[in-house]
């Protein structure tokens, strides 16, 4: 079993959807599931069910106006291939442009910073399928490596209160876990924060340098 993190992305071989899908027949004419496959789309690990230790656990979202439903899939390690995280940078053009100002200032701050945020979420999706995944009522998905300082999260949230959309996700810790950036910020030295992890979710210290 191979070592993954929640939200790393794959391109599954265009002959393994085929088998995929002559099993599921569930999956039979549900909306995108087809071009998915044509196209080459990359699907995205999910938590992982009991079970599932010798496959990859993926799956990919189907857009809010056809039931915005999660497709499951247990893909084998052989016909899976990494496929590169989408920076906050490279989706931009995918964001509505009222939108832009809020994620030049976000690219502003990580610049400072020395980070590099991803995307997930709506964003992600409506950058890699050109689907419209994004409403008004749509929350700016972002992935902040570690390490990060205080100072770069009070200049986050700085943003986020003057944002037309709320900023959330995750830090994402060395061992690949993620803990809400809000909850981090928030919790005062000596106290916990919840990590979600591939297979379980766990208490950690919130420790942050200035």
């Amino acid at each position: 079993m191979k070592a993954i993190r929640r939200h790393d992305l794959f391109v599954v071989a265009p002959e393994a959807w085929h088998r995929l899908l002559a099993g599921r027949p569930d999956l039979d004419g549900v909306p995108h599931v087809a071009t998915w496959a044509r196209d080459g789309r990359p699907v995205i690990v999910r938590r992982r069910f009991p079970g599932e230790g010798d496959h990859l656990p993926a799956g990919l979202p189907l857009p809010p106006a056809d039931g915005k439903r999660r497709i499951g899939l247990a893909v084998p390690w052989t016909d899976a291939t990494p496929s590169p995280p989408v920076t906050l940078a490279a989706a931009r053009p995918a964001a509505p442009p009222a939108w832009h100002p809020t994620v030049d200032a976000v690219l502003a701050l990580a610049a400072e910073y020395g980070v590099v945020p991803q995307v997930f979420g709506g964003l992600l999706w409506q950058r890699l399928t050109g689907l419209a995944y994004l409403s008004t009522t749509s929350d700016l998905d972002l992935l902040w490596p570690v390490p990060v300082t205080r100072r770069l999260l009070d200049g986050l949230a700085t943003i986020d209160a003057n944002a037309p959309m709320r900023l959330d996700g995750e830090v994402v810790l060395p061992d690949g876990a993620g803990v809400n950036w809000r909850e981090l910020r928030d919790t005062p030295p000596g106290g916990s924060v919840l990590a979600k992890g591939l297979d379980r979710v766990a208490l950690v210290p919130a420790g942050l340098d200035r």
